[in-house]
């Protein structure tokens, strides 16, 4: 590119080896043995393997994507000025898209339902993606379009680099493109894509450590600016009382616990999983009833005791006994805090507590059912309050994203033709779309 690059990154989107990255003449190969034969001959990339079998499922059509717009130009650019990328474009234009219109490339930026909301960069690249669809306003999910590098980086949650003859569909195999995840600070919510396409230069690893250099500084300046309303003291909501303020932390992908000893101890997942499952049975929990709740049959009482005897090194007097083990005094957790503000009536203060499903990655059927039902009663009180800042802020979390009712219910209530309502009726184009 014209300006000057840092040195190329490591990257996770295509390792260098002999088995993952084919000639263009091998890879279609392979492709014609994928669609006549339903056969995947070795050395497909597995990230390209993996979206070419979720394309078939989807029922793309290899013979062109399914790329049109449902938001007149109007509606679009409301709608792009609302979301929450629009404040960083400014970055993205002076890191990336200066020098890719010099280079001959196109850079996109999606929202999280895979939505252009901009493309931008050379003016004869831009004319030439436009052809298969590449605009401003266009969905380019998987499910719609096939592999490629937006929809694919959005479906895997990671860094993605697509070869023209990797791209699933056949119009799009003259193009190549680089995307990665664009992450909201705090939350780690996935709030759209950065993808730079144009010819094969556009997969190139300079191009991806370019891509990955400007997503960070997005997400700085993102992260700056959530904090700055918080140092202003504005729109914050006041922390609870020290007596009141949680102590186990479960809500995201970071549990932590506050100890006796006032430190805060980062939990693994299991330790997380007990300590939440201690604290919504106050009673206590057997060996073998924790073992049933984690995991039913895979885990024995054996191992439920060592890993509650790790567990006494950080939680240490928290823990009381072991016919049952229990816990020696309450134990609030920021679960508690998002339920206490919905017994005040105060949905959007509940909302602003949730920063993320409770232990996401835990699949233990009793902490699955613990984030089941901390999500119904959120989701309940949003649905029915109508209130419009609420259900806007319900929608930007990762449970809200795809909840059909809080989306009808946001374009009922917000002002017709308003940035919130545009918001909506997109999504809910996008929602009823994949529904059939």
């Amino acid at each position: 590119m014209s300006r000057t690059l840092a040195p190329p990154l490591r990257s996770d989107a295509h390792p260098r080896r002999p088995d993952a990255r084919r000639d263009a003449r091998s890879v279609r190969a392979a492709y014609r043995s994928f669609l006549v034969d339903g056969v995947l001959p070795h050395g497909v990339h597995p990230v390209v393997a993996d979206s070419w079998r979720r394309s078939v499922h989807s029922g793309v059509d290899p013979e062109g994507p399914r790329t049109e717009s449902a938001l007149a130009h109007d509606d679009l650019v409301a709608y792009r000025d609302a979301h929450p990328l629009a404040g960083v474009m400014p970055v993205v234009r002076e890191l990336v898209v200066d020098a890719a219109a010099d280079d001959g490339l196109a850079v996109a930026v999606s929202d999280d339902a895979g939505r252009l909301l901009w493309v931008e960069g050379s003016r004869a690249l831009r004319d030439a993606v436009e052809r298969v669809g590449f605009v401003e306003g266009s969905v380019w999910r998987e499910e719609r379009v096939g592999t490629n590098a937006p929809g694919t980086a959005l479906a895997a949650r990671r860094a993605v680099q697509v070869l023209g003859a990797e791209h699933f569909s056949r119009p799009v195999q003259a193009f190549s493109c680089t995307a990665v995840p664009i992450h909201e600070p705090g939350t780690g919510r996935v709030l759209g894509v950065l993808d730079v396409t144009g010819r094969q230069s556009a997969a190139s690893s300079v191009v991806l450590s370019l891509v990955r250099a400007t997503v960070l500084s997005l997400e700085r300046e993102l992260a700056q600016r959530a904090a700055a309303p918080a140092a202003d003291g504005a729109g914050t909501v006041p922390a609870p009382p020290r007596d009141g303020a949680p102590e186990l932390f479960v809500l995201g992908t970071t549990p932590v616990l506050r100890a006796p000893d006032g430190l805060e101890h980062r939990l693994s997942l299991r330790h997380a999983e007990i300590l939440a499952l201690l604290a919504a049975h106050p009673r206590g929990l057997s060996a073998d009833e924790l073992a049933v709740l984690l995991h039913p049959g895979a885990l024995s009482d054996v191992t439920v005791r060592a890993e509650v005897s790790r567990l006494r090194r950080v939680a240490g007097t928290l823990l009381a006994g072991s016919r049952p083990y229990r816990l020696a005094r309450p134990l609030r957790t920021d679960a508690d805090v998002v339920r206490d503000r919905l017994a005040l009536g105060d949905v959007r203060g509940a909302i602003a507590a949730y920063r993320a499903p409770l232990l996401p990655r835990s699949g233990a059927p009793a902490v699955e059912h613990l984030r089941a039902e901390l999500a119904a009663e959120l989701r309940a009180a949003v649905v029915s309050a109508g209130d419009t800042d609420a259900l806007d802020a319900w929608t930007r979390t990762e449970d809200g994203a795809e909840d059909h009712a809080a989306w009808t219910r946001l374009q009922r209530v917000a002002d017709h033709g308003s940035p919130l309502w545009v918001r909506a009726r997109a999504h809910l184009d996008l929602l009823d779309d994949e529904l059939g």
